[in-house]
């Protein structure tokens, strides 16, 4: 008798899975957009004077606080990640030219990481004091935060 060798099943190779990652994305990301939004909405439409409080000092206010800063800029990266995937699976279904459709997911993506990036430095380097003169309502706020 003679034992005979049985090869070993071929594996199949892992991949990363793009439209996994993406299907999983936009539930997490929808989910935190949601509360992100209306904690947003919620914070500058209905706490303290509500509407009649918006102006350019609570613009001001908000972003020289370091949570609101992050706040704003996880909304605006998930947001805009969020609406460039979901334009990437409609191309995707829709554009049947492979041309077109690689030409389009660029501007997509280079959009979406420009508004990102723009965005992002609005943010963390918004200063409300640039360009304020002394005829302005906030020249003394400004003064005043200068002299510290």
């Amino acid at each position: 008798m003679t034992a005979q060798t049985v090869a070993a099943p071929a594996r199949r190779q892992r991949r990363f899975n793009l439209e996994m990652w993406g299907w999983a994305f936009m539930r997490l990301s929808g989910v935190l957009l949601v509360i992100l939004i209306f904690g947003h909405l919620f914070i500058n439409l209905m706490v303290g004077e509500g509407i009649h409080a918006l102006d350019f000092a609570f613009i001001a206010g908000k972003f020289a606080t370091p949570f609101w800063q992050w706040w704003d800029v996880l909304m605006l990266w998930l947001a805009l990640i969020h609406g460039a995937n979901g334009m990437r699976t409609i191309v995707n279904d829709y554009v049947t030219n492979s041309t077109a459709r690689k030409v389009l997911i660029w501007a997509l993506g280079l959009a979406a990481g420009l508004l990102i990036l723009l965005g992002t430095l609005v943010v963390f380097t918004f200063d409300p004091c640039l360009g304020v003169t002394e005829s302005s309502t906030l020249w003394d706020t400004c003064q005043a935060v200068a002299n510290r």
